[in-house]
């Protein structure tokens, strides 16, 4: 009697726009299966909330690091409750516990980050540039606030916190204090909400986040079946500039969350990478760039990890000791006042 084929459980997030990526990804292994056998694995998906999603309190910035998006997906995985976790790569910590590994990169969508104008003034606004001085800007990535302060010293940047429907209705509300929200333009347009977008913020104006716009597969260390799976749905350009950005941010980040740019291209095989580093007032502003031929793996991530410390060589070691010096003491003023509350 022939053995049924194996069911897969892909989990992510609840949110909306996770569960819209992981079904993206279930019908990409679906579709390595066009004829639908009965010997063909089957594929099934899990939601659940994690620790970022039920924080919505506190800013990001004095949370920790990236494992509040993927702890509790995490043990799931290897208690074998699910068999894949379906990531925003972004959210991925650059160390994965010991048993899980990245075993699939999808094609990546554009990794900008773009401008949303409350709704009503997109006629009269279209750019930062529009904007009068004194603007509320929405954002919870200090990344992209240090870097635009270089730029608009006299806009007001505020946290906002939430799933992109809850940003949007915060931006929305004509009581509300923003003028302006930036998100990542890929979230918004799996979203079926690119139109929302009023412009793009690329280089040199903002380098975006680590492996931004990528979605990412993480699965048991142990489980060859789906590593061959994952294999077959990797996208190999959007890997190798991702690891590459990744190794970069390894080096830098030294097990804290650090707001590091980086921008990526890779054309017959010759891969630019530049990537930055922002003071929190965005006096300061580190920047460099390689370029070279590569043809594996290993040579993007050497990339990734030089360009990190030509950084470090050329001044982004203070910034950082700088930037969390001052999560520690914000950290530790936010559970003073949760004290006394």
């Amino acid at each position: 009697m022939s053995e049924s084929p194996r069911t897969f459980v892909l989990a992510s997030r609840a949110s909306q726009l996770a569960q819209i990526q992981t079904n993206t990804a279930v019908a990409n292994l679906q579709a390595l299966y066009p004829n639908d056998s009965n010997s063909a694995p089957k594929f099934t998906t899990s939601f659940m909330s994690t620790a970022g999603d039920k924080n919505q309190s506190q800013a990001l910035f004095l949370l920790g690091g990236k494992a509040l998006w993927t702890g509790e997906l995490e043990a799931a995985l290897l208690d074998r409750t699910v068999d894949m976790l379906v990531h925003s790569f972004k959210d991925v910590p650059t160390s994965l516990p010991e048993g899980c590994m990245i075993a699939g990169i999808m094609e990546r969508e554009d990794p900008v980050d773009s401008l949303v104008i409350k709704k009503g003034k997109e006629d009269v606004w279209k750019t930062l540039d529009d904007l009068p001085e004194g603007s509320v800007i929405g954002t919870s990535s200090v990344r992209r606030v240090a870097q635009l302060k270089r730029k608009y010293p006299g806009f007001k940047f505020i946290d906002v916190r939430g799933n992109l429907n809850t940003r949007l209705a915060k931006l929305d509300d004509p009581d509300g204090p923003y003028t302006a929200i930036i998100l990542a333009k890929s979230g918004m347009v799996r979203l079926g909400m690119g139109h929302r977008l009023t412009s793009d913020l690329g280089p040199p104006t903002l380098y975006h986040a680590v492996s931004q716009g990528a979605l990412a597969i993480e699965i048991r260390s142990d489980d060859t079946e789906a590593l061959e799976l994952c294999k077959k749905i990797t996208h190999r350009d959007t890997m190798w500039r991702c690891l590459a950005e990744r190794a970069c941010l390894r080096v830098l980040e030294g097990g804290c969350s650090v707001p590091v740019g980086v921008f990526t291209t890779l054309k017959d095989n010759v891969l630019s990478i530049t990537g930055c580093v922002t003071s929190l007032d965005g006096a300061r502003h580190v920047e460099y760039t390689l370029e070279e031929s590569v043809s594996s793996v290993d040579q993007v991530e050497d990339m990734g990890s030089r360009l990190a410390r030509k950084l470090v060589e050329t001044g982004a070691k203070e910034i950082l000791e700088e930037i969390n010096r001052d999560r520690e003491q914000r950290a530790a003023e936010a559970d003073i006042k949760e004290t006394r509350a």
